[in-house]
């Protein structure tokens, strides 16, 4: 990847929260809570899970960074949804956390030169996983589950 997308990414990455925040603006409960379709999530749920993959996020750049070949863990995303209350918890924390990961990590990356870049370690999931795999991975995760909030809201009116 050249240092010209690396720095369109990194933007993306930092203007996420702002977009994700944006699309809960002026949100009412029971849009919060509606579930468009029997297998897609709630807008709350989609609050409390981009806040669990972002702060997870935080630690696997951090890992990728700072160990020698280390492994990143997946993890299963439908049962932290359940064990971790996403259908009855309010969002606000989830907001604030999203924002404190995303600007933590954005504080790394302006710092990191070609051999930082170049990073690699094993994801359990995926295989070879880098920092410019990470980034591109985490670069439009606010916007996409924007995007994912937006169409619930949408499928919420159209039904009203």
């Amino acid at each position: 990847m050249d240092p010209h997308e690396r720095a369109r990414l990194v933007a993306l990455y930092e203007d996420g929260p702002d977009v994700f925040e944006a699309s809960f603006a002026g949100i009412s409960p029971p849009q919060l809570d509606f579930r468009p379709a029997a297998d897609e999530w709630t807008p709350r749920e989609i609050a409390h899970h981009t806040a669990d993959s972002e702060m997870t996020s935080a630690i696997r750049l951090r890992k990728l960074l700072a160990e020698e070949s280390t492994v990143i863990q997946g993890y299963d995303e439908a049962e932290f949804a359940r064990r971790l209350h996403y259908d009855r918890r309010p969002i606000e924390p989830s907001l604030a956390a999203i924002r404190a990961a995303r600007e933590s990590s954005a504080s790394i990356l302006i710092h990191l030169d070609e051999e930082d870049w170049a990073r690699q370690g094993i994801h359990t999931e995926s295989g070879a996983y880098g920092v410019e795999k990470w980034l591109e991975i985490y670069a439009a995760h606010c916007h996409d589950h924007a995007d994912q909030v937006r169409r619930a809201r949408d499928a919420f009116q159209r039904r009203s």
